[in-house]
């Protein structure tokens, strides 16, 4: 099932339109610029609400990538579809990202043999990054469910570009969730814990970080 489902996605349920959208959404390369900005946004124009966002989504993101991803990973030690599966197609935006936005995707067919020991597949620490965030999100600001759309194109993104099995992506997606309410919940227990002692002006204006 698993493989059929990669197979589908991957060279079935594809278009050029779609292979520059999906390689757009997997970029690190493309992202990484315009979210660190973000972050500094928010840290500084953000409020309250918005500096307890950036906090508590930097500790569900070191936990879920650096932690539980990164020891999940040299566990399974399961190679990626794209090292493993002959004919996965392999999709990026051509470097540097910012003009790869403007050019044909950079695609690449697997031969299944690969010998490659690093970038094991299970997790996708995609998946289990934005899938945290969007959480955290959705319970901080009050956003709905709309939020976890672009945390689903994302994770589906790693299934089309080739980096990633289906089961890989869902794991992540659980385990963001986990974490990103772990997180929270231990953001809460050390404001409503320790808060007053260092911040009180603050706590006397927001005594729970979910209803700031």
């Amino acid at each position: 099932m698993d493989q059929k489902l990669l197979f589908l996605i991957n060279r079935e349920w594809s278009s050029p339109a779609l292979d520059k959208l999906m390689a757009l959404a997997s970029s690190v390369a493309f992202w990484g610029v315009p979210l660190a900005l973000m972050v500094v946004w928010l840290a500084w124009r953000g409020g309250f609400r918005g500096r307890v966002f950036v906090a508590v989504a930097l500790l569900a993101f070191g936990i879920t990538d650096g932690v539980v991803g990164r020891s999940i990973k040299h566990s399974v030690a399961r190679l990626r579809p794209h090292q493993s599966e002959l004919g996965i197609r392999q999709l990026d935006l051509q470097r540097p990202a910012w003009k790869g936005l403007f050019l044909p995707v950079k695609t690449k067919v697997s031969l299944g043999n690969s010998t490659e020991e690093e970038g094991r597949s299970f997790p996708s620490n995609h998946s289990a990054n934005t899938a945290a965030v969007a959480l955290i999100a959705a319970m901080l600001f009050r956003l709905g469910w709309l939020v976890f759309f672009p945390a689903l194109i994302v994770s589906y993104s790693r299934i089309y570009t080739g980096a990633h099995w289906p089961s890989d992506v869902a794991a992540g997606i659980c385990i963001g969730a986990g974490v990103g309410l772990v997180a929270l919940a231990l953001a809460e227990w050390s404001w409503r814990r320790f808060g007053e002692r260092f911040a009180p002006r603050a706590v006397a204006r927001h005594p729970s970080l979910l209803s700031a």
